[in-house]
């Protein structure tokens, strides 16, 4: 890598050349700044032909020449956006395939004759894909000129999208890789398809009248201040007031539609009113982030307040741009949309923004572009496109990663990370152990009750609360930090809970079935430290502070949360509400009613797992909230994996809330509310063995549960010869994915189909439409039919009386309106059948009926005696669940080549002649992607074996997959921490 600097002029080569530049569909941010590169090229007499979905007034507006040729033609789609401020992930893999992957032949045919055509002498590509392919087709040179790339932003909506598109990342990384390098600029994210690298300055827009003449246009004289609202494009149904705004201010509209009437104090601007202009004319601006808001706000040293989008990943590098050089304030969108804007305006006004850096980007960029295009080599030493496909694959998987836990993190998302200063979580060597603990912190608090019972990771947590108490104002750069050092006072009492994650070894979604399930809690926990305070003395963010005062009620109760790693997957750290907002006419609100509350931003969807758990206490225990409560949230379960990392953050977080409130509540009673919490507020339909494990749970012990709702039968030991380990493919899961509710409702389907047929069996009116083979419906007794008849689990039918009566009368599939009109409704609470959706049944129905006989089974075996046979068979049990996932429709790419290589290993050895350590693996949770559980020998050589299906993994995927191994207490055993901070005469002493 180099870096180019500021202050060269754009030479003027020996002959004209031919410019092709290729312009992404997504927004005009990427538009404008090819402008400014376009510009200087054609000051240089070149001609410049630019290939783009843009209106052409974004070109022509700034460039009058006759060299700048415009072809209109979208060759990508970008990100598709739902409004504007949210992306449509899946939408945009959809838009990106009819767009870009259907006619991929047809567009490099018709790319490469055009390119021939005009004989460009270098492709510019910002950053389109196939044209980078097409110049090599071409026998072309291209550069990129970008600070993202597509295959970065894709590459978590696939997660989302299950193994759907999954090939769109792929053939993007390799289309990139043809690419002769990057001109990379400010803000970039990790871009490994890249791997010859040029910096460069800000590429700005310049400007074309002053501050002064702005003004004297839109009458505004020059001591009132400005507000520039700048969104692309108003959220509908906005309506504005005046109120929104502090007094004395103006607020410059862009975007907005003539039929629109705006108060008397803001102005709408012409569509095509030059941005850079206003923004320069204006004190602040209010607007969602994107490279052409945030480098003019750095260049102009313009205040930004900034709201975040859902689901980009270039926003975080730019946010911390702005934050870096104090330009950025975020604002929440619920403030946002109900317009409780003058804090976050004051707030901004007293940054000093600092960015001193060069400007000039689009006039360096051009210089390199025109030397590139004459055979200048500005790259040596230059690696195959293979290697950098290579490194590309690894960028998919390794972004759903947890920060700091993963082994052989590549170097070009390590040194991103060191730029941003994301490191969090528990620290790791790079074999995946814990680093020795440093606990010269812990003795700065004072215990004033519970144990920390030897856990790396809480001493760890308590040692970064001593780091927020203010010793060591270094470590707290990131606003999670400095927001959470900011809202507990340190002089009182602070309570903490930790609640595990769990690896499921047997039952998985069987669960709402009502099997028996063996779960064992993880190692990696999420921990939660509360703080109750009155009102009165509650430490409040400025924001929260000034709606309190804005309502001029005095001082009421508030919640306040800070969520650590919020960055890392693009949340909003933070979130806080009055807790008035859980009441209506003095009674807690509904359940439905509070899942909208919190799904209205998505960014902030996370907070309902943390705060659902205070309503949950208020509906259901009557507990009365009349204090403030400041939250600190830090789990190191890594999220989709299917380790139950939200029903470790509702334990931990309900555990903390009840101690600090000095409620007493079993772990069993609190985990069946956790489960309240997520199938009716976050509105995920997940079973209760996750809440379960994580609240009743202990070390190196099966938790043995029938799930009707929640009979803990007690903890299984595991044999000292039994191990057993998690890996982690790579791919999302999500409890609240269509297909984990589908197949739940197929089962819900079959019972009740169950149920109707018995019914019919004991009444003799069982008609001969109704049978598909009459030999089947054998001489049943009529205790039995009537058991069946009030079935409540479908795991209480046992396999044999499913397969004598029922199998053969159940269908395959089933219309969700033809069930309905059968059988009218399927009595599950937490799903809604859709009457449009065919819905898989028999597979879904059959799976609960015969993993209930399978756990029943497995948890015998454990305690028998040690042997080989005794292995295998467990291991076969585990195989036959995983294959039965699969005909749920709940299989994945990723798990399944996990089992495989797991079978390969164990078969191979056995074929040799050699002993294996490996017996057996399955499928964990919802399916669907997540984590893969092995059984194996607690043996040296099954370690060996591990590592060796780890890389074997990597090998064929580019992922290295997460392993989890070990395990520890849950929240019932662990209990809660009450502490405080030492003075400086206890700490010495402590």
């Amino acid at each position: 890598m180099r870096t180019e600097n500021e202050g060269d002029d754009v030479l003027v080569p020996p002959r004209h050349l031919v410019f092709a530049y290729y312009v992404t569909g997504h927004g005009f941010g990427h538009a404008t700044r090819v402008v400014e590169v376009a510009r200087h090229l054609i000051l240089a007499g070149h001609d410049v032909h630019v290939v783009t979905a843009a209106p052409d007034f974004v070109f022509t507006t700034e460039i009058q020449s006759s060299r700048l040729h415009i072809r209109k033609v979208l060759l990508d789609c970008g990100a598709v956006q739902a409004d504007a401020l949210t992306v449509d992930r899946l939408a945009s893999l959809e838009k990106y395939h009819e767009t870009a992957v259907v006619p991929r032949d047809s567009i490099l045919k018709a790319e490469v004759e055009w390119l021939n055509s005009i004989k460009a002498d270098l492709v510019v590509s910002d950053v389109v894909p196939v044209a980078c392919r097409a110049a090599a087709d071409a026998g072309i040179r291209s550069v990129c000129v970008t600070n993202f790339s597509w295959d970065f932003i894709y590459a978590e909506y696939v997660m989302v999208a299950g193994h759907h598109h999954r090939s769109i990342v792929w053939q993007i990384a390799e289309d990139y890789s043809h690419c002769e390098f990057l001109i990379r600029l400010p803000g970039y994210c990790p871009m490994p398809a890249f791997r010859d690298v040029i910096d460069v300055p800000l590429v700005v827009r310049r400007l074309h009248k002053s501050r002064k003449e702005v003004r004297e246009e839109l009458g505004i004289d020059d001591d009132v201040k400005l507000l520039i609202l700048n969104f692309g494009g108003q959220p509908g149904g906005w309506k504005f007031k005046e109120e929104f705004l502090p007094a004395g201010w103006k607020c410059l509209v862009c975007g907005a539609s003539e039929k629109d009437e705006l108060p008397e104090s803001f102005i709408k601007l012409a569509k095509d009113a030059y941005t850079p202009d206003i923004i320069a004319a204006s004190d602040c601006m209010l607007g969602k982030i994107g490279y052409g808001t945030a480098s003019e706000a750095l260049a102009f040293k313009l205040p930004f307040v900034f709201v975040r989008r859902d689901y980009f990943n270039e926003e975080p590098f730019l946010r911390n741009l702005l934050e870096y050089y104090q330009c950025g304030v975020e604002m929440i969108r619920r403030d946002l949309l109900t317009g409780h804007w003058r804090p976050y305006i004051e707030r901004a006004m007293s940054l000093k923004p600092c960015y001193e850096g060069g400007t000039n980007g689009g006039q360096v960029a051009a210089r390199i572009l025109q030397d590139t295009a004459v055979g200048k080599n500005y790259v040596s030493d230059k690696l195959s496109g293979v290697r950098r496909l290579r490194d590309a694959i690894v960028l998919g998987f390794q972004l759903q990663r947890i920060a700091g836990r993963d082994l052989s993190i590549p170097e070009w998302y390590a040194d991103a990370q060191n730029e941003l200063g994301l490191r969090s979580g528990s620290p790791k060597l790079a074999n995946g152990t814990v680093e020795h603990v440093d606990s010269s912190h812990i003795k700065e608090f004072e215990i004033l009750h519970g144990d920390l019972h030897d856990l790396p990771d809480t001493k760890n947590f308590l040692d970064s609360l001593a780091d927020l108490a203010g010793r060591d104002s270094e470590k707290r750069q990131l606003r999670e930090h400095k927001a959470a050092a900011a809202f507990f006072n340190w002089e009182e009492e602070i309570f903490v809970a930790r609640a595990p994650g769990r690896l499921d070894v047997m039952g998985g979604i069987a669960d709402y079935s009502g099997s028996l399930v063996l779960q064992l809690p993880t190692r990696e926990a999420c921990h939660v430290a509360v703080q109750v305070n009155h009102p009165s003395k509650q430490k409040l963010w400025k924001h929260a502070l000034a709606r309190q005062q804005d309502k001029g009620q005095g001082f009421t109760p508030v919640l306040q949360i800070v969520s650590y790693g919020a960055e890392l997957s693009n949340r909003g750290p933070t979130f806080d509400m009055d807790l008035s907002d859980f009441l209506e006419d003095g009674k807690p609100i509904s359940y439905e009613k509070a899942h909208k509350y919190f799904a209205q931003d998505p960014s902030q969807k996370w907070a309902a797992y943390v705060a659902g758990t205070i309503l949950a206490l208020m509906t259901e225990l009557g507990v009365k909230f009349e204090n403030g409560i400041s939250m600190l949230v830090s789990s190191a379960v890594p999220e989709g994996k299917g380790v139950s990392s939200s029903a470790s953050v509702e334990v931990a977080s309900m555990s903390a809330i009840a101690a600090a409130h000095g409620l007493c509540i079993s772990s069993r009673d609190l985990a069946l509310l956790c489960q309240k919490v997520e199938n009716h507020i976050v509105g995920a339909p997940c079973g209760v063995m996750d809440q379960m494990t994580s609240a009743c749970g202990e070390a190196d012990k099966l938790l043995a549960m029938i799930c009707q709702p929640a009979e803990v039968l007690g903890l299984v030991e595991i044999p000292g010869h039994i191990r057993f380990w998690g890996f982690d493919s790579g791919i999302r899961h999500s409890v609240g994915g269509a297909d984990y509710g589908s197949v739940r409702i197929g089962a819900f389907m079959g019972r009740k189909i169950v149920k109707s047929t018995a019914s019919k069996m004991l009444s003799g009116s069982l008609s001969n439409g109704d049978i598909m083979n009459s030999h089947d419906l054998e001489d049943s007794s009529s205790e039995l039919l009537e058991a069946e008849v009030n079935l409540d689990y479908l795991c209480n039918l046992s396999p044999h009386r499913y397969e004598a009566s029922y199998t053969n009368l159940l269908p395959e599939s089933m219309l969700g309106e033809k069930f309905l009109a059968k059988y009218g409704d399927h009595n599950d609470h937490v799903t809604v059948i859709d009457p449009k959706h065919n819905y898989s049944v028999k597979a879904a129905a059959r799976h609960p009926i015969y993993e209930n006989f399978r756990v029943k089974a497995f948890k015998a075996l454990l305690t028998s005696a040690a042997s080989d046979d005794q292995l295998a068979v467990l291991g076969e049990l585990m195989y036959q669940c995983h294959y039965s996932y699969s005909a749920c429709g709940l299989g994945s790419d990723g798990t399944d080549r996990i089992v495989q290589l797991v079978q390969e290993m164990q078969h191979g050895k056995l074929s040799k002649g050699e002993d294996t350590s490996l017996f057996g693996a399955k499928i964990t949770g919802g399916g669907s992607g997540g984590t893969v559980c092995v059984i194996s020998r607690n043996s040296l050589r099954a370690n060996q074996q591990i590592l060796e299906i780890q890389q074997r993994y990597k090998a064929a995927t580019g992922y290295l997959p997460f392993v989890f191994e070990g395990s520890s207490p849950g929240a019932g055993k662990f209990g809660y921490l009450k502490i405080r901070l030492a003075t400086r005469e206890k700490a010495q002493h402590i």
